[in-house]
């Protein structure tokens, strides 16, 4: 039995060992992407028209993050001036940052894929188990299960892969040109409980045409510290968003 065990460990131990090296060698690297669920495309405008109203909003749990003061600068850097009227602008920039800290591999995709308006993905809690299949009793298999449980949390906490995110929605308006107005027709489902629920509809004119879309950005790396992260993932949403015009 002893020497069965014995043998569980030193497996586990090389196993946990040769996986902690991959990620820290194939993850040595910052990797930032950012993705964009909806493409949106603008009319080219004259130099008057180049005016934006700009509205940055931050709904997650990281009050202090802002972005408001680069997304300007990158705005101007291209020739557009912001106003503080909104009737006055040409372009209305709405933007809410929705989620920035840790998350799962998977996250970002999920949050693109679902796009703009819906609760974006959290992390996902990822477990593994170890566990020796052999002739053994009951008690060294719980044994050689905890002793790979231990080795793999010793390798896991000298590496770690971590992924930090961070899911933007944006909503763009456009001035129609000339006398133009939009016939813009909205439906809300406004639950009431578990129990049911009521529908409101309206319609109305508007002078804009609505783009809507949403921004993700993800960072990874082995051991990544979020200060680190951060600017990565700032500068991922504001090239997205300056890049729109």
């Amino acid at each position: 039995m002893l020497k069965r065990i014995t043998l569980v460990t030193i497996a586990a131990l090389t196993l946990s060992g040769c996986a902690a090296t991959h990620v820290a060698i194939s993850k040595r690297d910052l990797d930032v992407q950012t993705k964009m669920s909806d493409t949106v495309f603008l009319d080219p405008v004259g130099a008057d028209k180049r005016t934006i109203f700009l509205q940055i909003r931050n709904t997650s749990d990281k009050p202090d993050l802002s972005v408001h003061e680069q997304i300007a600068a990158a705005l101007q850097a291209k020739g557009y001036t912001l106003l503080q009227d909104p009737d006055a602008a040409h372009y209305i920039l709405q933007a809410n940052i929705l989620q920035v800290g840790k998350s799962a591999p998977t996250a970002l995709e999920a949050a693109i894929d679902q796009g703009y308006g819906v609760a974006a993905a959290g992390g996902l809690m990822l477990a593994s188990g170890a566990a020796y299949v052999g002739g053994a009793s009951g008690r060294g298999i719980a044994a050689a299960g905890l002793v790979g449980a231990l080795a793999e949390g010793i390798a896991g906490a000298a590496v770690k892969d971590v992924y930090f995110s961070m899911i933007t929605d944006l909503q763009l308006k456009e001035r129609i040109r000339g006398a133009g107005k939009a016939q813009v027709s909205t439906r809300h489902r406004l639950r009431q409980g578990n129990s049911g629920g009521s529908q409101v509809s309206y319609d109305e004119e508007s002078a804009y045409k609505t783009y809507q879309t949403r921004i993700g950005s993800s960072a990874n790396k082995v051991n990544l510290a979020f200060e680190e992260a951060l600017p990565e993932l700032k500068k991922g949403l504001i090239n997205s968003i300056s890049g729109l015009f």
